[in-house]
């Protein structure tokens, strides 16, 4: 991903859709800064290469009564390429019972 290039995905699940964006604005002292929105929740977080803070997670659906187990993604920044100036991320989601589906916008 280049620099302010964002990242749209619609999260389905039940009779809901949420949309999840994120977009890096900024890479300095080997720290990446990430914005991200869900859910009407809007974070930046500072990701870093071979660091306990490369990745984040974030709960796709409420933590209900009954399970606590709920579907998240966890982003993870992988790689920066100073030639090309974009950065590689791993975008992960673990979903155990199937309970929701993913549309990537443009």
């Amino acid at each position: 991903m280049k620099k302010d290039e964002q990242t749209k995905i619609l999260v389905k699940y039940a009779k809901n859709s949420k949309l999840f964006k994120f977009r890096w604005t900024l890479y300095v002292n080997k720290g990446l800064v990430v914005l991200k929105s869900y859910d009407q929740i809007v974070s930046q977080n500072i990701l870093y290469l071979r660091h306990e803070n490369q990745s984040v997670r974030i709960d796709l659906m409420p933590k209900g009564a009954r399970d606590y187990r709920v579907p998240y993604f966890i982003l993870k920044f992988k790689e920066f390429d100073y030639t090309t100036n974009s950065a590689k991320f791993d975008l992960l989601l673990s979903d155990e019972e199937m309970q929701v589906s993913l549309d990537f916008l443009k």
